[in-house]
């Protein structure tokens, strides 16, 4: 390696040490300034620069790990930019942050309450916030991500162009309020609109793998800061409840009028902010879920292939049913995608890796006789909306587990790398897009809207 390949390889060392919000300019320097001599020393012993860099950089550990380390050696400093207090170099970029933060949840809060002046009332009887919900939220979380990263302007036009598709979708079809075709579009619409949040997430390098796999971490933590956010929604509207009621005042069109549609789309940016802000500084959750319940989904999913094997009953399927394994399988990925995101590529095999194939495979095993029994189905009733959704999700899904399992193997047998694993579900994930829009945009015509 030459002079020149070994300060690329610091370079891109160092852009993605200053990617960690705990990290500070001279925490960053500090780093490198150790990993230099390291490699100084390595080189003096007669090993080749790009030998030397390669065993630098394994012997300073993984970088989350050494994240974790200065958090403890720096732990007042850390708490500080925490609370946004003390003299922390970022706390100027971290404050920023928190006012575009308050004033997307803001927008989105009052976004929700603008089609009442147009007679759409959130408690009424109508589809139009069932289909619409994601549409006064996601806009104002991908708008802030998009701030941070300061995409270029085509970037914007393509989220603003996307969301503007989205609304057109699902206000410009004419269907009635009992239409699988509205179902479809409540179901499907948000899902769509998450990857557009995805698309403002990682437009800082769109192109990378690791930036999608980012995405999909971020994916998990705001799900977990969001259940968290509504937990304490809860305390607080039975906290109102049970206060105004002691004085005779009845809160009840306060909290399903203003407080729960304004605090739930407000809540999605606010744990997009979360995330962002507290990335590395303390240990993301939905890894640490993934490895408890990944032996228990697996032991379960064994139980029950054994005991279809011994009492000899069929599945008896119908489009819940099928409705319902999609979900196994959607389960089935998320705990080996977040299981993935916190692996070190560079690991050997390991006994939770032979787990998470035994999961996998026992997911397809299942799926594999709930997709015969519901193809013979749908070819002697014929076909609705519902059906052709769920089915062709099954079949997305079970495309991208059934290739993961293969790579997996390869893996628990030493015939192929664990990166590869990573990159399959990374660049899988305009399939979902593809078919999340096709679900929206092409099935409620193809059916005549029923």
């Amino acid at each position: 390696m030459t002079e020149v390949a070994l300060e690329a390889q610091f370079t891109q060392w160092r852009e993605y040490v200053h990617r960690r919000p705990e990290l500070v300019a001279s925490d960053a320097d500090e780093l490198e300034d150790h990993l230099r001599d390291s490699v100084d020393g390595l080189i003096a012993l007669g090993l080749r620069s790009d030998e030397a860099f390669l065993i630098a950089v394994k012997r300073m550990g993984g970088l989350d790990e050494l994240s974790r380390e200065f958090a403890r050696e720096h732990s007042e400093r850390l708490w500080k930019q925490l609370m946004f207090t003390g003299d922390d170099p970022r706390k100027a970029r971290s404050g920023r942050d928190l006012i575009a933060m308050l004033i997307c949840a803001a927008g989105a809060a009052v976004s929700i309450k603008i089609p009442e002046l147009f007679g759409q009332r959130y408690d009424g009887d109508g589809m139009f916030y069932a289909t619409n919900f994601a549409l006064f939220a996601l806009p104002w979380l991908a708008a802030f991500l998009a701030w941070k990263r300061r995409p270029g302007i085509r970037v914007y036009a393509v989220l603003l162009g996307l969301f503007v598709l989205g609304a057109v979708a699902a206000n410009a079809y004419p269907v009635g309020d009992e239409s699988q075709s509205v179902a479809l579009t409540a179901s499907h619409l948000p899902l769509a609109l998450w990857l557009v949040v995805g698309l403002a997430y990682a437009s800082d390098n769109l192109r990378s793998s690791r930036r999608r796999m980012d995405f999909i971490r971020f994916s998990g933590e705001w799900f977990v800061y969001l259940v968290l956010i509504g937990l304490g929604g809860g305390v607080l509207i039975t906290f109102l409840y049970g206060t105004f009621e002691a004085i005779g005042v009845e809160p009840d069109q306060f909290i399903w009028a203003w407080l729960t549609p304004c605090g739930g789309v407000g809540a999605m940016v606010v744990a997009g902010w979360l995330v962002e802000a507290k990335q590395g500084v303390i240990e993301n959750i939905a890894p640490v879920l993934t490895r408890l319940f990944t032996p228990l989904f697996a032991v379960a999913l064994l139980a029950f292939l054994v005991t279809i094997g011994v009492n000899g009953h069929g599945i008896d399927v119908n489009r819940e049913t099928l409705v319902l394994f999609d979900l196994l399988l959607a389960v089935v990925l998320a705990l080996l995608l977040y299981s993935i995101s916190a692996r070190d590529p560079q690991a050997p095999r390991g006994m939770f890796d032979v787990l998470q194939l035994v999961l996998v495979v026992s997911a397809l095993a299942i799926d594999a006789v709930v997709l015969i029994t519901m193809t013979g189905r749908i070819a002697e009733y014929g076909t609705t909306p519902n059906n052709v959704a769920a089915l062709g999700e099954n079949i997305v899904l079970l495309a991208n587990l059934a290739w993961a399992a293969w790579l997996l193997l390869r893996f628990v047998r030493r015939q192929g790398g664990f990166p590869a694993v990573e990159r399959w579900q990374t660049a899988y994930l305009p399939v979902y897009a593809v078919w999340l829009w096709a679900v929206v945009l092409i099935l409620p015509p193809l059916f005549s809207f029923r």
